[in-house]
């Protein structure tokens, strides 16, 4: 079992910055996937960021140059590094985890982002 907290998110003007973490609780993380989705009021759900095991990264194409994913295996955390955040982005962000398959999630942190 692996359960996921995310913190982070807020209140923010546009063109400003966010971090988001999450925290990870289960033995799998260093073996695992990891990444990040988002919700907007009104949409569906979609992909922002992935990390695999090894460290490979991958973005949804709207959010490359501004958000960057990071792990850091001796914390079980993964983080989320949002930049030049638009009103667009604002969302329920939620981080997941990925082992052989099986997905777990977690609450989720909302962005809010102001014009």
């Amino acid at each position: 079992q692996v359960q996921l907290v995310e913190s982070g998110g807020g209140l923010v003007q546009a063109g400003g910055s966010l971090r988001l973490s999450c925290a990870a609780a289960g033995r799998i993380f260093n073996d695992a996937a990891m990444g990040w989705s988002r919700q907007g009021p009104g949409k569906p759900r979609q992909m922002v960021a992935h990390i695999s095991s090894s460290d490979n990264t991958n973005y949804a194409d709207s959010m490359k140059g501004r958000f960057t994913i990071s792990r850091d295996n001796a914390k079980n955390m993964v983080y989320l590094q949002l930049n030049s955040l638009k009103p667009e982005d604002t969302a329920i962000y939620y981080c997941y985890c990925n082992y052989r398959g099986y997905y777990y999630w977690g609450q989720g942190t909302q962005v809010t982002v102001s014009s």
